[in-house]
């Protein structure tokens, strides 16, 4: 007779229990979170005039005594339901800096706006998805007698496609020094950009702040080669940002110029080290910059939204290129499930993190994201919303507000995280069936194409 799994025995347990329906609802509330966090403890909101109780929660009511939370990790690999709250909120933060809304004003549409794309640099050939992978007529070698060529035709998924054509060419301190400096590479090109503008129209660049406001949002994309691609809506304010106006100057055309002059000229420079020297830090070769349709009907917009909220979810471990988590030991990268060249990069953040010329990089804490130490998507102030708002207004929507006047006392601790095998079970299938619930609910409420609901 089949034994059932520990999974099936655990969720047949928790179906016995005379608290399953609270505690299901409680994961339900979650989205079927895969890793919720458990806390214990109380909430008494009082009417700040009267002294009156308006509301107390105890979690001495609760199942075990705990609430579970959602645990808001935005990658897909982690959470799944999570992270699909993350893409949403990731979505209607960069469609309100596109197309209005979440109080940015709509005439941001009609401001010069660019998606622009940046690219790291070259560390070595590497492996490419076509249908000739890198053809030499030469059929040269390099110096450690490896095929600086390859006429190969690999499939876009190939577990070729991004690896070096050799390993003992291909510079992997440059790699992973530039993942450590991308950010500030970012704020160069940013202030190098709003310099540029301002010499093109003849102005003080210490003044460009009176005249205008560079707005952006951008989203970090790791490629195949395990590198990270930067992809971002940038547009032209007034000085105040979305409430205003650019001068009359500021055109799609101007900002596009001012991108492709500022990409490569700015520079990062390493740390002096005995064991490396001096990096100078740059974009790599190929930037684009394309201007957003200004008079159209917003389905540019929306896809642009959809494609930074899609990669918002993803980390490094999506692409194969790093993992969730961080190693605490040599040992935790050699046993991680990459690849050889992922898993070099991985070591090479950890000996140039004992380093102390590295030290401020931080680089062995990073070593799962092959140093790249920024924040997945970052926006400047005045682009539009912020997550916490989003967040705001979904409580609001869901009823948790907080009422006016009234003083709340919170008394709250961590007691745990996660679930049971069977408990993760259940979640699972929760998390699965949400969507097509939602979706469900929507259309019930809908009119369809053919006229009002229920005609004929």
């Amino acid at each position: 007779m089949r034994q059932l799994p520990e999974s099936d025995h655990d969720a047949i347990r928790l179906a016995q229990d005379p608290n399953f329906p609270r505690w299901l609802e409680q994961i339900t509330a979650t989205g079927g979170c895969a890793h919720p966090v458990h806390l214990s403890g109380s909430t008494t909101t009082v009417d700040g005039t009267t002294g009156e109780i308006i509301h107390h929660y105890d979690t001495r009511n609760e199942p075990g005594e705990r609430l579970l939370v959602r645990c808001r990790n935005r990658r897909a690999t982690v959470c799944p339901a999570c992270s699909r709250l993350h893409a949403g909120d990731t979505y209607h933060l960069v469609r309100a800096g596109l197309l209005g809304g979440k109080n940015v004003p709509a005439t941001v549409r009609h401001r010069p706006r660019l998606f622009v794309t940046l690219t790291a640099p070259s560390f070595g050939a590497v492996h490419r998805a076509s249908d000739l992978c890198r053809p030499r007529r030469d059929g040269g070698t390099c110096a450690h007698g490896r095929s600086l060529g390859c006429s190969g035709r690999h499939a876009l998924d190939a577990p070729t496609v991004g690896q070096p054509l050799c390993p003992d060419c291909y510079d992997y301190t440059a790699h992973v020094l530039w993942h450590a400096h991308a950010s500030k590479l970012w704020d160069r090109f940013v202030i190098d950009v709003r310099r540029r503008l301002a010499s093109s129209v003849g102005l003080v660049q210490s003044r460009f702040a009176q005249h205008a406001r560079l707005s952006f949002a951008r989203v970090a994309e790791y490629q195949k080669r395990a590198a990270v691609h930067v992809h971002a809506v940038v547009r032209l304010d007034g000085p105040n940002g979305a409430d205003d106006e650019p001068p009359a100057w500021g055109t799609a055309e101007l900002l596009t110029d001012a991108v492709r002059t500022s990409a490569p000229r700015v520079l990062v420079r390493t740390p002096y080290s005995l064991a490396v020297g001096e990096l100078a830090l740059r974009w790599g070769a190929q930037v684009d910059a394309r201007p957003l349709r200004i008079d159209g009907d917003g389905p540019d917009d929306d896809a642009v939204a959809a494609y930074v909220a899609k990669y918002v979810t993803k980390g490094a471990s999506d692409t194969g290129a790093g993992t969730d988590h961080p190693p605490t030991t040599w040992d935790d990268i050699e046993s991680a499930p990459v690849s050889e060249h992922v898993r070099t990069l991985m070591r090479t953040c950890w000996r140039l993190g004992g380093l102390p010329e590295y030290e401020s990089l931080r680089l062995r804490a990073w070593a799962h994201t092959l140093g790249y130490r920024g924040h997945i998507l970052t926006k400047s102030r005045a682009y539009s919303t912020t997550y916490a708002a989003l967040r705001a207004e979904r409580a609001d929507h869901m009823g948790h507000a907080e009422i006016a006047a009234a003083v709340t006392d919170r008394h709250w601790h961590y007691v745990g995280s996660g679930h049971t095998p069977g408990a993760a079970l259940i979640a699972a299938g929760i998390a699965e069936d949400l969507p097509s619930v939602r979706e469900a609910a929507r259309d019930a409420v809908l009119p369809t194409s053919g006229g009002a609901v229920g005609a004929g």
